[in-house]
């Protein structure tokens, strides 16, 4: 009974540098994450293997697993750039971006986990400061909108590329003009509009002139090849036709042939 405590006493100690080493080697990566490993005594961080995936790891307590989000996401700047006139402009843009999960390793290595204010953001506001200066208020105001962010995109992804990150995309929120520039703008589109309004009205007036025109010349030339192809003879026949049906009609009347003008029929009456 007297030597059982001091058997004990090295199994406690034994199980709670256990339990130290297993909580110090235990490594959870959740989802949507990845980690990448750092060799104290191996070389330093791992590149030429693939991160760590989820779940549960164990790692030799000396080394470090740094974890990474290699989910799709969101960063949002809001930006002052100059047109090409040199007006200020301030621009939102969201940037929808993720880390290259096979390069993790050298994304940690070379960029650190402050990847994105050391590397991201500085190629969104150059790329944005480019692409901004080469258009008039107007046309970010306007029409340009959409090529504008489809520039940014391109001119971004060119920095990043070889930078270990992926760039998804690059979305325009928002154009801010002074409001001097902006009510000026929009005076000139309101007027322009109401130009196009108005030659609008007068292609429709001309179009309409057009086809009464056309109506009227028809007609007139329809009465003339009629009144050309009217001879005294149709028109007795037309008379004869007309007074055969006026003979079988019920109603008592008296008819005179031959004693209208050339020779037409005429009705003294009708009851």
């Amino acid at each position: 009974m007297e030597k059982l405590p001091k058997v004990a006493l090295p199994v406690v100690f034994i199980l709670i540098a256990l339990v130290i080493l297993i909580t110090k080697s235990a490594v959870t990566i959740g989802s949507g994450e990845a980690g990448v490993l750092y060799k104290t005594f191996g070389g330093g961080v791992v590149t030429d293997k693939p991160p760590m995936g989820e779940g549960f790891h164990i790692v030799a307590p000396w080394n470090d697993v740094f974890v990474y989000e290699v989910r799709q996401q969101e960063v949002f700047e809001k930006m002052k750039v100059l047109s090409s006139n040199g007006l200020d402009i301030q621009l939102d843009a969201s940037t929808w971006f993720q880390p290259k999960y096979s390069d993790l390793g050298k994304l940690h290595q070379e960029k650190s986990e402050q990847y994105k204010e050391r590397i991201l953001l500085p190629a969104i506001r150059s790329a944005a400061r480019s692409v901004v200066g080469r258009y008039t208020p107007e046309q970010l105001y306007s029409s340009k909108r959409d090529a504008i962010q489809v520039e940014i995109y391109e001119e971004t992804k060119k920095i990043v590329d070889d930078q270990y990150i992926q760039l998804n995309d690059v979305l325009i929120r928002d154009v801010t003009l002074p409001p001097t520039i902006k009510e000026a703008i929009e005076r000139k589109l309101k007027q322009e509009q109401e130009s196009l309004e108005y030659e609008f009205r007068l292609v429709t007036a001309a179009k309409e002139a057009d086809k009464v025109r056309i109506e009227a010349q028809g007609k007139a030339d329809a009465n003339r090849i009629l009144s050309a192809s009217l001879t005294d003879k149709i028109l007795q026949d037309k008379g004869i036709d007309a007074t055969l049906e006026l003979s079988q009609s019920p109603n008592s009347k008296v008819i005179v042939v031959g004693g209208g003008d050339a020779g037409l029929p005429l009705i003294l009456g009708n009851n």
